[in-house]
C-alpha cells in the first residue's frame, strides 16, 4: 500500500485518506485497466457518487493518490522552510524524502505498472505526471528561482536547474533498482546517496577550473 503521509484530522479528511489508501492497494494488486471503480467503492465503503464528485473518475482518483505522495516532497521546499534553514539543508531534506519515496518497493511496482499501462490510458499518464513529477519539478524550480534572487545560484533557467538536480538524484542507481538489480536502500545508504549527489550538483567535478583550450 502506498501511504505517503499521515491521515489528516477530521472525519471527512480521514474518509478521503481511507479511500486513497484502499485505492492504492487495489491499483497495486490489480493494475489500472483491470480495476473498476465499483470495486474501489465497495472495498473503501463509499459510494460511486462520492468518488465521482471528489475526483471525477478513476484517473482523478489515481492523480489524488500521487499528489498526496508528492506533498511530502514539496512541503520541504516551501518558503517557510527555506527561510528557516540553509539552502543546502533544504535540498538535503527534500532529497532524502524524495529518494525514500521513489525507492520503496510499492512505489517501484506502481511506476512499472504506469509504464506498462499508460499507452492505453493517456489520462493515467497525464494525472501521474501532473500530480507527481511535474508538481515536484515546479516547486523545485520555484525554490531555485527564489535563491537566484539573492545570488545563491547561478542565473539560468530555474526549471533546467530543477531538472538537472532531479536527474542527479535519480541517477543510474534508480534504473538498477527498478530492474531488480539492487536492493531497496536503507536510510544510511540514502543519506550517502543524497550527500554525494548534492555535493556534485553544488560544487561540480572539476578540481582546477581553468578555461577550456581552444
Amino acid at each position: 500500500m502506498i501511504k505517503c503521509g499521515r491521515p489528516r484530522k477530521g472525519k471527512e479528511l480521514q474518509s478521503r485518506d481511507r479511500l486513497l489508501d484502499t485505492a492504492s492497494s487495489l491499483f497495486l494488486e490489480h493494475g489500472y485497466g483491470n480495476l473498476s471503480l465499483e470495486t474501489i467503492a465497495r472495498e473503501a465503503r463509499v459510494s460511486m457518487r462520492t468518488i465521482y464528485s471528489q475526483f471525477g473518475g478513476k484517473a482523478g482518483l489515481f492523480g489524488a493518490m500521487i499528489r498526496r505522495c508528492s506533498d511530502r516532497f514539496v512541503t520541504s521546499l516551501s518558503e517557510e522552510h527555506v527561510l528557516a534553514s540553509s539552502p543546502d539543508e533544504v535540498l538535503i531534506s527534500f532529497a532524502k524524502q524524495f529518494l525514500h519515496g521513489i525507492t520503496r518497493p510499492d512505489v517501484v511496482r506502481m511506476r512499472a505498472m504506469l509504464v506498462g499501462e499508460s499507452p492505453r490510458f493517456p489520462d493515467l499518464a497525464i494525472q501521474f505526471y501532473e500530480q507527481g513529477p511535474q508538481r515536484t519539478l515546479n516547486h523545485l524550480a520555484q525554490f531555485f528561482a527564489r535563491l537566484q534572487k539573492v545570488d545563491y545560484f547561478v542565473a539560468m533557467d530555474p526549471h533546467f536547474l530543477a531538472e538537472q538536480f532531479l536527474s542527479a538524484l535519480r541517477s543510474e542507481r534508480l534504473l538498477k533498482l527498478q530492474l531488480g538489480l539492487e536492493p531497496t536502500p536503507d536510510e544510511a545508504e540514502i543519506d550517502i546517496w543524497v550527500r554525494q549527489a548534492i555535493n556534485l550538483f553544488l560544487h561540480g567535478s572539476l578540481k582546477n577550473r581553468h578555461p577550456a583550450a581552444g
